[in-house]
Protein backbone atom coordinates (compact mmCIF):
# COMPACT_ATOMS: atom_id res chain seq x y z
CA UNK A 1 0.00 0.00 0.00
CA UNK A 2 2.80 2.41 1.01
CA UNK A 3 6.65 2.46 -0.70
CA UNK A 4 8.89 4.50 0.89
CA UNK A 5 12.30 4.36 -1.26
CA UNK A 6 15.31 5.52 -0.43
CA UNK A 7 14.34 8.58 1.09
CA UNK A 8 17.02 10.98 2.72
CA UNK A 9 15.40 14.30 4.72
CA UNK A 10 17.60 17.17 5.52
CA UNK A 11 17.22 20.06 7.60
CA UNK A 12 20.15 22.55 6.41
CA UNK A 13 23.22 20.13 7.42
CA UNK A 14 21.53 18.32 9.58
CA UNK A 15 20.43 14.60 7.85
CA UNK A 16 17.53 13.10 10.13
CA UNK A 17 16.89 10.34 7.69
CA UNK A 18 19.22 8.48 5.77
CA UNK A 19 18.64 5.99 3.05
CA UNK A 20 15.67 4.67 4.20
CA UNK A 21 13.26 2.34 2.37
CA UNK A 22 10.22 0.05 3.75
CA UNK A 23 6.75 -1.30 2.80
CA UNK A 24 3.37 -1.35 4.03
CA UNK A 25 1.15 -3.71 3.47
CA UNK A 26 -2.97 -3.63 3.27
CA UNK A 27 -3.91 -4.95 6.34
CA UNK A 28 -0.45 -4.73 8.58
CA UNK A 29 -0.21 -2.55 11.76
CA UNK A 30 3.59 -1.45 11.50
CA UNK A 31 4.72 0.56 14.41
CA UNK A 32 7.95 2.36 14.78
CA UNK A 33 9.65 2.87 17.58
CA UNK A 34 13.13 4.60 18.69
CA UNK A 35 14.64 7.10 20.51
CA UNK A 36 13.72 10.35 20.72
CA UNK A 37 15.15 12.72 17.49
CA UNK A 38 15.80 9.41 15.68
CA UNK A 39 13.64 10.44 12.76
CA UNK A 40 10.49 8.14 13.07
CA UNK A 41 8.08 11.13 13.62
CA UNK A 42 9.92 12.36 10.20
CA UNK A 43 9.86 9.23 8.36
CA UNK A 44 6.00 9.14 9.42
CA UNK A 45 5.28 12.85 8.52
CA UNK A 46 7.47 11.82 4.91
CA UNK A 47 4.49 9.38 3.83
CA UNK A 48 1.83 12.15 3.21
CA UNK A 49 4.38 14.70 2.74
CA UNK A 50 4.08 16.99 5.68
CA UNK A 51 7.46 17.09 5.20
CA UNK A 52 8.87 16.54 1.72
CA UNK A 53 11.82 14.23 1.30
CA UNK A 54 14.59 15.62 0.14
CA UNK A 55 15.84 12.53 -2.09
CA UNK A 56 13.76 9.40 -2.57
CA UNK A 57 9.93 9.06 -3.52
CA UNK A 58 6.76 7.76 -1.86
CA UNK A 59 4.54 5.54 -3.68
CA UNK A 60 0.25 4.94 -2.70
CA UNK A 61 -1.27 2.31 -4.31
CA UNK A 62 1.19 1.96 -6.85
CA UNK A 63 1.11 5.72 -7.74
CA UNK A 64 4.23 8.43 -7.22
CA UNK A 65 2.84 10.48 -4.38
CA UNK A 66 6.39 12.87 -4.26
CA UNK A 67 8.35 14.50 -7.46
CA UNK A 68 9.99 11.46 -9.02
CA UNK A 69 13.82 10.93 -7.69
CA UNK A 70 16.37 11.31 -10.75
CA UNK A 71 18.82 8.88 -8.92
CA UNK A 72 15.88 6.15 -8.25
CA UNK A 73 16.13 5.31 -12.13
CA UNK A 74 19.49 4.67 -14.51
CA UNK A 75 17.82 5.49 -17.70
CA UNK A 76 17.25 9.02 -16.55
CA UNK A 77 20.50 9.57 -14.82
CA UNK A 78 22.05 8.31 -18.37
CA UNK A 79 19.65 10.63 -20.31
CA UNK A 80 21.55 13.54 -18.42
CA UNK A 81 24.70 15.80 -19.54
CA UNK A 82 26.37 15.10 -16.61
CA UNK A 83 26.34 11.47 -17.24
CA UNK A 84 28.15 11.88 -21.18
CA UNK A 85 30.62 14.50 -18.74
CA UNK A 86 31.16 12.24 -16.02
CA UNK A 87 31.21 9.39 -18.03
CA UNK A 88 33.93 10.55 -20.35
CA UNK A 89 35.97 11.77 -17.55
CA UNK A 90 35.32 8.16 -16.29
CA UNK A 91 36.90 6.39 -19.45
CA UNK A 92 40.09 8.88 -19.43
CA UNK A 93 40.76 8.20 -16.29
CA UNK A 94 40.61 4.30 -16.59
CA UNK A 95 40.92 3.76 -20.47
CA UNK A 96 40.85 0.03 -20.51
CA UNK A 97 37.55 -0.44 -17.81
CA UNK A 98 34.78 -2.13 -19.48
CA UNK A 99 31.78 -0.45 -20.43
CA UNK A 100 30.10 -2.02 -17.49
CA UNK A 101 32.80 -0.63 -14.99
CA UNK A 102 33.08 2.86 -16.91
CA UNK A 103 29.10 3.18 -16.49
CA UNK A 104 28.38 2.20 -12.87
CA UNK A 105 31.64 4.68 -11.59
CA UNK A 106 29.63 7.39 -13.37
CA UNK A 107 27.09 6.56 -11.81
CA UNK A 108 28.14 5.91 -8.18
CA UNK A 109 29.97 9.45 -9.09
CA UNK A 110 26.97 11.22 -9.79
CA UNK A 111 25.39 9.99 -7.16
CA UNK A 112 27.67 10.59 -4.56
CA UNK A 113 28.80 13.90 -5.65
CA UNK A 114 24.83 14.64 -6.16
CA UNK A 115 26.26 16.28 -9.89
CA UNK A 116 22.50 15.82 -11.61
CA UNK A 117 21.88 19.82 -12.52
CA UNK A 118 18.80 20.94 -12.85
CA UNK A 119 18.58 21.88 -16.78
CA UNK A 120 19.60 18.44 -18.13
CA UNK A 121 18.39 18.63 -21.88
CA UNK A 122 15.23 17.30 -23.65
CA UNK A 123 15.89 13.67 -23.10
CA UNK A 124 16.43 13.88 -19.27
CA UNK A 125 13.08 16.05 -19.15
CA UNK A 126 11.17 13.92 -21.11
CA UNK A 127 11.47 11.11 -19.28
CA UNK A 128 11.32 12.85 -15.65
CA UNK A 129 8.07 14.17 -17.73
CA UNK A 130 7.51 11.10 -18.60
CA UNK A 131 7.87 8.86 -14.78
CA UNK A 132 5.37 11.84 -13.34
CA UNK A 133 2.74 11.74 -15.96
CA UNK A 134 2.56 7.86 -15.83
CA UNK A 135 2.66 7.70 -12.31
CA UNK A 136 1.87 10.53 -10.01
CA UNK A 137 -1.28 10.92 -7.96
CA UNK A 138 -2.05 14.42 -6.56
CA UNK A 139 -1.18 14.55 -3.15
CA UNK A 140 -4.50 15.73 -1.64
CA UNK A 141 -5.93 12.80 -2.87
CA UNK A 142 -3.57 10.85 -1.61
CA UNK A 143 -4.22 12.53 1.91
CA UNK A 144 -7.94 11.17 1.31
CA UNK A 145 -6.16 7.77 1.93
CA UNK A 146 -4.28 8.82 4.53
CA UNK A 147 -5.81 9.54 7.93
CA UNK A 148 -3.16 11.56 10.23
CA UNK A 149 -3.67 11.66 14.10
CA UNK A 150 -0.86 14.08 15.72
CA UNK A 151 0.82 14.01 19.35
CA UNK A 152 -1.26 17.15 20.30
CA UNK A 153 -4.61 16.57 18.47
CA UNK A 154 -4.71 19.44 15.69
CA UNK A 155 -8.59 20.07 16.50
CA UNK A 156 -9.91 23.08 15.44
CA UNK A 157 -11.16 24.73 18.90
CA UNK A 158 -13.04 27.62 17.34
CA UNK A 159 -15.49 24.62 15.80
CA UNK A 160 -17.48 22.50 17.46
CA UNK A 161 -16.77 18.81 18.31
CA UNK A 162 -19.38 18.19 14.90
CA UNK A 163 -17.82 20.55 13.10
CA UNK A 164 -14.63 19.37 13.43
CA UNK A 165 -15.99 16.01 12.27
CA UNK A 166 -17.75 17.70 9.14
CA UNK A 167 -15.41 20.16 7.67
CA UNK A 168 -13.23 17.97 5.46
CA UNK A 169 -15.91 15.59 4.00
CA UNK A 170 -18.16 18.46 3.05
CA UNK A 171 -15.17 21.22 2.39
CA UNK A 172 -14.17 18.70 -0.40
CA UNK A 173 -17.40 17.65 -1.75
CA UNK A 174 -16.90 13.98 -0.89
CA UNK A 175 -20.50 14.21 1.50
CA UNK A 176 -23.21 16.67 1.79
CA UNK A 177 -23.76 18.61 4.85
CA UNK A 178 -26.41 16.00 6.15
CA UNK A 179 -24.61 12.70 5.03
CA UNK A 180 -21.46 13.98 6.92
CA UNK A 181 -23.58 14.96 10.02
CA UNK A 182 -25.43 11.21 9.79
CA UNK A 183 -21.59 9.73 9.46
CA UNK A 184 -20.63 12.08 12.46
CA UNK A 185 -23.48 10.77 14.47
CA UNK A 186 -22.32 7.54 13.98
CA UNK A 187 -18.64 7.98 14.58
CA UNK A 188 -19.35 9.66 17.76
CA UNK A 189 -21.86 6.91 19.03
CA UNK A 190 -19.10 4.46 18.23
CA UNK A 191 -16.95 6.04 20.82
CA UNK A 192 -19.37 7.17 22.98
CA UNK A 193 -19.18 10.55 23.08
CA UNK A 194 -22.48 11.70 21.18
CA UNK A 195 -23.42 13.63 23.87
CA UNK A 196 -20.26 15.93 23.05
CA UNK A 197 -21.12 16.70 19.74
CA UNK A 198 -22.13 20.73 20.26
CA UNK A 199 -19.07 20.74 22.61
CA UNK A 200 -15.84 22.89 21.92
CA UNK A 201 -12.92 20.86 21.86
CA UNK A 202 -11.63 23.31 25.19
CA UNK A 203 -14.15 22.02 27.07
CA UNK A 204 -13.22 18.52 26.67
CA UNK A 205 -10.55 15.95 28.49
CA UNK A 206 -7.53 14.98 26.33
CA UNK A 207 -8.49 11.20 26.15
CA UNK A 208 -11.89 12.83 25.02
CA UNK A 209 -9.91 15.08 22.21
CA UNK A 210 -7.92 12.28 20.90
CA UNK A 211 -10.44 10.13 20.17
CA UNK A 212 -12.28 12.95 18.43
CA UNK A 213 -9.15 13.41 16.24
CA UNK A 214 -9.02 9.80 15.53
CA UNK A 215 -12.54 9.64 14.02
CA UNK A 216 -12.13 12.86 12.35
CA UNK A 217 -9.54 11.32 10.36
CA UNK A 218 -11.88 8.37 9.91
CA UNK A 219 -14.43 10.52 8.63
CA UNK A 220 -12.72 10.71 5.49
CA UNK A 221 -12.99 6.84 4.87
CA UNK A 222 -9.11 6.32 4.75
CA UNK A 223 -7.14 3.28 3.60
CA UNK A 224 -4.37 4.09 6.02
CA UNK A 225 -4.09 5.78 9.29
CA UNK A 226 -0.88 7.19 10.26
CA UNK A 227 -0.78 7.92 14.06
CA UNK A 228 2.29 9.85 15.32
CA UNK A 229 2.54 9.20 19.13
CA UNK A 230 -1.16 9.25 19.92
CA UNK A 231 -0.81 9.08 23.73
CA UNK A 232 2.34 10.97 24.34
CA UNK A 233 0.37 14.08 25.50
CA UNK A 234 -1.94 12.40 27.83
CA UNK A 235 -1.89 12.22 31.11
CA UNK A 236 -1.40 8.74 31.97
CA UNK A 237 -5.41 7.48 33.06
CA UNK A 238 -6.49 9.20 29.33
CA UNK A 239 -3.96 6.74 27.27
CA UNK A 240 -6.30 3.85 27.80
CA UNK A 241 -9.04 4.99 26.45
CA UNK A 242 -7.35 6.22 23.23
CA UNK A 243 -5.76 2.89 23.11
CA UNK A 244 -8.93 0.99 23.33
CA UNK A 245 -9.92 3.01 20.25
CA UNK A 246 -6.86 2.28 18.48
CA UNK A 247 -7.21 -1.49 19.09
CA UNK A 248 -11.15 -2.18 17.78
CA UNK A 249 -9.17 -0.48 14.26
CA UNK A 250 -7.20 -2.87 14.97
CA UNK A 251 -9.32 -5.57 15.15
CA UNK A 252 -11.29 -3.81 12.20
CA UNK A 253 -7.95 -4.44 9.81
CA UNK A 254 -7.45 -1.13 9.45
CA UNK A 255 -3.64 -0.54 7.50
CA UNK A 256 -1.95 1.29 10.28
CA UNK A 257 1.34 2.76 10.96
CA UNK A 258 2.24 4.30 14.39
CA UNK A 259 4.85 5.96 16.21
CA UNK A 260 4.88 4.79 19.78
CA UNK A 261 7.03 4.87 22.75
CA UNK A 262 3.86 2.18 24.20
CA UNK A 263 5.80 -1.11 23.94
CA UNK A 264 3.15 -3.34 25.33
CA UNK A 265 0.52 -1.64 23.31
CA UNK A 266 3.31 -2.03 20.54
CA UNK A 267 3.74 -5.41 21.17
CA UNK A 268 0.30 -6.52 21.41
CA UNK A 269 -1.69 -4.49 17.93
CA UNK A 270 1.38 -4.69 15.84
CA UNK A 271 2.04 -7.22 12.91
CA UNK A 272 5.78 -5.92 12.11
CA UNK A 273 7.90 -3.77 14.26
CA UNK A 274 10.44 -1.04 13.13
CA UNK A 275 13.12 -0.04 15.23
CA UNK A 276 14.89 3.35 13.89
CA UNK A 277 18.27 5.04 15.06
CA UNK A 278 20.07 7.72 13.87
CA UNK A 279 18.17 7.81 10.69
CA UNK A 280 17.88 4.51 9.62
CA UNK A 281 15.95 1.58 10.36
CA UNK A 282 18.27 -0.99 11.70
CA UNK A 283 16.10 -3.64 12.59
CA UNK A 284 12.53 -4.98 11.81
CA UNK A 285 10.70 -8.04 12.78
CA UNK A 286 7.54 -9.43 14.16
CA UNK A 287 6.72 -8.92 17.55
CA UNK A 288 7.83 -11.92 19.28
CA UNK A 289 11.20 -12.06 17.26
CA UNK A 290 11.90 -8.24 17.97
CA UNK A 291 11.15 -8.01 21.79
CA UNK A 292 12.56 -11.70 22.76
CA UNK A 293 15.25 -11.94 20.22
CA UNK A 294 16.85 -8.62 18.74
CA UNK A 295 19.67 -8.52 16.39
CA UNK A 296 21.07 -5.31 16.66
CA UNK A 297 23.10 -4.00 19.55
CA UNK A 298 21.25 -0.88 19.53
CA UNK A 299 18.18 -2.22 19.78
CA UNK A 300 19.20 -4.39 22.81
CA UNK A 301 20.25 -1.47 24.63
CA UNK A 302 17.35 0.84 24.15
CA UNK A 303 15.00 -2.16 24.94
CA UNK A 304 16.81 -2.98 28.00
CA UNK A 305 16.01 0.71 29.13
CA UNK A 306 12.20 1.04 28.16
CA UNK A 307 11.20 -2.65 28.98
Amino acid sequence: MISVNNIYKNFGDVSLLRGVSCEIEKGERVVIIGPSGSGKSTLLRCMNLLETPTYGEIWLDGKLVTEPDPYLHFDVIRASRTYGEVLAAVKAENPAGSDMETDAEAIRKIKAEDLLKKHEGKEYTALMKKIYAENYLDINMARRKMGMVFQHFNLFNNLTVMQNLTLAPTQLKIQTKEEATEAGSELLNRIGLYDKKDEYPSKLSGGQKQRIAIIRALAMNPEVMLFDEPTSALDPEMVGEVLDLIRKLAGDGMTMVIVTHEMSFAREVGTRMLFVDEGNIKEEAPPAEFFENPKDARLREFLSKVL
